[in-house]
C-alpha cells in the first residue's frame, strides 16, 4: 500500500516542481508583451546556463527574433525581465531618466568585493561614483602614461625574441601578458624582470573568468538571494589574494601616495581627504575607504582592464589580418605621426591618430565585450512610447550586440569598416546606437584607461610588425560560451612578422 502511495505521489510531485518553476511564465503575457517562449526552470537562457552559447550571443538572438518590438519580455531563469530594443527607451533608462534606473542589480556581501563601482547600487555606488570619478580624467591619465609606456616597450622586446623562434602565434594570452603587466604597474606599482612571474597570477585571474560559475543564475532565480546570504560571486582565492596585495602596498607606501602617479597613490591620495561622501545627497552615509573598499576598487580595474582589453585587442587584430588594406592605412598614419614626433610614442601621439580611434571604435561596435547591459527600475515606471508599466524592482536589458548588428544603424553590419566612425557618418545615428562602454551615469568609468592601454599597444606593435592570417586562422568567428564576456572561442591563431624597415 505505501508503494502504491509512493507512485501516486511522483506525479503530483513533479506537477509541483514543474508548476513552481513555470509559475512566472505567464508575466509578460498578461501585459500584453510579445517576448519568445520560455522553457521550464531556465527560462529563455538555457543554452546560456548549460554553457552551449555565451549570454551575450543568446541575447542578440532573442533581440533579433523581435525586430518590429520596441521591448522584448523574456525569462532569465525564472525571473521576468525587459529587453529593450528601441533607442529612445534606451536614452530614457540610461540617461533622461537614469534616477529611476540607477541601480544595476547585481549586489552581493559587502565583504566579497561588492563594494566595487561595477556592482555596488544605491547609495553605496552614489558615494564611490562621486569620489572615484576623478582618478580617471585625462591629467591623471597623461601622469600614468609612463608606465603604460615602459609596459608597452617591455612587450614589443620579449616579441622581438619571440619571433625569432616562430611566426604564428595564439594572440589572446600574449595580449594577456601585455595587460597584464600595464594594470600590475598602473594598479599596484607592481615590475617584473619577465613575464614568466605573471603566471601564477594570470592563472588566478583568468580562471575567474573562464570556469563556469553559477553564482549569477542563482541571483537571477532567486534576486537579492546573495546580498542577503552575504554571499559572494567571487571565490574567496580572488578575495584574499587583491586584499592582502592592496594590504601589501599600503604598507610598502606607509599609507601614502609614493609619487608613481598610479592607481593605489590615488586612492591613498583620497584616503587622507577622509571617507567617501555623496555631495549630492547630504543624508546618504559616507564609504569609508578602508582597505577592503580599496581592495574592490582595485580588482574591478584589474579584472576589467585585464580581460577586456586584451580580447578587444585581439578581436582588432584579426580583423587587422583579414582586412591588410585597412592594416596598411593604419600603420601608414601610425609611421606618419610617430615620426613627426621624433620617433617617440606619447600620450598626446595617440590623440592624434584618428584613423586608430575609428578603428578601434568599429573592432568595438562589431565584438561590444560586455553583454548584456543591465539596470533594475528602483520605483514603478511608465515605459515611454508604450502601454507598459514596470514594476519596481524589474530587471531591463540592452543587448548591445543587438544594435551594432542592426542594419537600421549599421549598413552591412558583419563588414568591418572604420569609415562608419567618421564624424559625419557618427553624427547621423541615433546618440544610443553605439554602447560599448554603455551610457549615462553608469558607464564605464575606466573606458579612457581601456583605449589608451589598448591603442598604445597597438601602435607599437604596427609599429614594428605587420599582421597575417595563418593556416590556422579561423575565417568563421565562434565564441567562447563560457566566459561572461564575449571572447573567442579556441583562440586566435595569427602570423606576427617583422615588418622590413626602410633605411
Amino acid at each position: 500500500m505505501s508503494a502504491l502511495y509512493f507512485l501516486a505521489a511522483i506525479p503530483v510531485l513533479a506537477y509541483a516542481v514543474y508548476y513552481y518553476f513555470t509559475r512566472t511564465f505567464n508575466y509578460w503575457k498578461s501585459r500584453n508583451v510579445a517576448g519568445p517562449e520560455p522553457t521550464a526552470f531556465f527560462g529563455n537562457i538555457k543554452e546560456s546556463v548549460v554553457r552551449t552559447k555565451n549570454i551575450g550571443i543568446v541575447m542578440h538572438d532573442i533581440y533579433k527574433a523581435f525586430p518590429n518590438e520596441k521591448v522584448v519580455g523574456m525569462f532569465r531563469m525564472t525571473s521576468p525581465c525587459l529587453l529593450i530594443r528601441d533607442l529612445d527607451i534606451v536614452k530614457h533608462v540610461m540617461i533622461k531618466d537614469f534616477e529611476a534606473f540607477s541601480d544595476r542589480g547585481v549586489e552581493f556581501s559587502k565583504e566579497g568585493l561588492g563594494q566595487n563601482l561595477f556592482h555596488a547600487d544605491g547609495e553605496t555606488w552614489t558615494a564611490l561614483r562621486n569620489r572615484f570619478t576623478p582618478i580617471f580624467t585625462t591629467g591623471k591619465l597623461n601622469n600614468m602614461f609612463y608606465l603604460l609606456n615602459e609596459g608597452g616597450d617591455s612587450f614589443i622586446e620579449y616579441f622581438i625574441t619571440e619571433c625569432q623562434k616562430k611566426q604564428e602565434f595564439d594572440i589572446q594570452p600574449l595580449l594577456q601578458t601585455y595587460t597584464m603587466s600595464t594594470i600590475s604597474a598602473c594598479a599596484f606599482g607592481i615590475s617584473y624582470d619577465s613575464l614568466d612571474d605573471k603566471l601564477e597570477t594570470l592563472k588566478l585571474v583568468d580562471k575567474l573568468f573562464s570556469s563556469p560559475s553559477y553564482a549569477f543564475e542563482l541571483d537571477m532565480m532567486y534576486p537579492g538571494l546573495l546580498k542577503a546570504l552575504n554571499l559572494s560571486l567571487f571565490p574567496s582565492s580572488i578575495q584574499k589574494f587583491f586584499e592582502n596585495l592592496v594590504k601589501t602596498v599600503i604598507a610598502q607606501r606607509n599609507g601614502k601616495p609614493s609619487g608613481r602617479h598610479d592607481f593605489m597613490d590615488l586612492i591613498l591620495a583620497l584616503r587622507e581627504i577622509g571617507e567617501v561622501s555623496n555631495a549630492k545627497h547630504d543624508s546618504a552615509k559616507p564609504v569609508e575607504i578602508t582597505p577592503e573598499v580599496m581592495a574592490a576598487q582595485a580588482f574591478v580595474f584589474y579584472a576589467a582592464g585585464y580581460e577586456t582589453s586584451a580580447t578587444t585587442m585581439t578581436f582588432m587584430l584579426y580583423q587587422l589580418a583579414m582586412n591588410p588594406d585597412i592594416q596598411n592605412k593604419l600603420r601608414a598614419e601610425i609611421d606618419e605621426v610617430i615620426q613627426a614626433n621624433n620617433g617617440q610614442v606619447t600620450y598626446e601621439s595617440i590623440k592624434e591618430m584618428k584613423y586608430l580611434n575609428k578603428v578601434f571604435d568599429e573592432t568595438l561596435r562589431m565584438y561590444s565585450i560586455v553583454e548584456p547591459l543591465q539596470s533594475k527600475v528602483v520605483r514603478d515606471y511608465q515605459v515611454p512610447g508604450t502601454n507598459l508599466t514596470l514594476e519596481k524592482y524589474t530587471i531591463v536589458l540592452i543587448s548591445p550586440r543587438g544594435i551594432h548588428y542592426d542594419e537600421k544603424y549599421y549598413d552591412n553590419p558583419e563588414q568591418f569598416n572604420p569609415d562608419r566612425f567618421d564624424p559625419e557618418e557618427v553624427g547621423k545615428r541615433h546618440p544610443c546606437a553605439y554602447l560599448p562602454f554603455g551610457l549615462g551615469q553608469r558607464n564605464c568609468i575606466g573606458m579612457r584607461f581601456g583605449r589608451l592601454q589598448s591603442q598604445l599597444c597597438i601602435v607599437k606593435l604596427l609599429s614594428k610588425f605587420q599582421v597575417e592570417p595563418s593556416k590556422n586562422t579561423a575565417r568563421k568567428m565562434e565564441f567562447e560560451p563560457c566566459r561572461f564576456i564575449i571572447g573567442p572561442k579556441g583562440g586566435i591563431r595569427l602570423n606576427i612578422v617583422p615588418r622590413k624597415l626602410k633605411a
